[in-house]
């Protein structure tokens, strides 16, 4: 009996394992029916290095970055390489800025910030003309697999 059950707890461990390695390769946002794959930026050193010198984003990928709090968070195009929808998102998921079209920026430190005019605890980054594409609006609700 002894055996089974540490058989058994080894199996749900192995299996808990597997699935949060599987959650964060295959983390997905949607907006309604309209999902992304996105890589998660939790870490001080994920969310500074963002999507710099990507040469590309699959149009079904993304970027989502969590934030330990709720606060005004700029963010700049500091070395990124291709334009962008920025979509900052409160503690509820829902959206309360937007920036349509950000350029790249490949002059270091003097790319200029986007800064929000509300608190955000979550930013979404997509491709270039995902905003318009699906009609996103302030108050959209945002859905997440994690």
């Amino acid at each position: 009996m002894k055996k089974l059950f540490f058989g058994v707890l080894i199996i749900v461990v192995i299996g808990a394992i597997f699935l949060g390695f599987y959650f964060k390769k295959n983390s997905q946002v949607c907006f309604q029916n309209n999902c992304f794959k996105v890589e998660v930026a939790q870490t001080e050193a994920k969310r500074e290095r963002g999507l710099m010198l990507r040469k590309s984003l699959a149009g079904d990928a993304g970027m989502f970055f969590i934030f330990d709090q709720a606060s005004v968070c700029p963010f700049w195009m500091k070395n990124t390489l291709i334009p962008l929808d920025m979509i900052w998102l409160n503690q509820n998921k829902e959206i309360v800025f937007l920036a349509q079209n950000v350029p790249p920026c490949t002059q270091g430190d003097s790319c200029s910030s986007i800064t929000p005019d509300q608190p955000a605890k979550y930013v979404l980054e997509l491709n270039a003309g995902q905003v318009a594409k699906l009609n996103l609006k302030i108050g959209d609700k945002l859905q997440t697999n994690f």
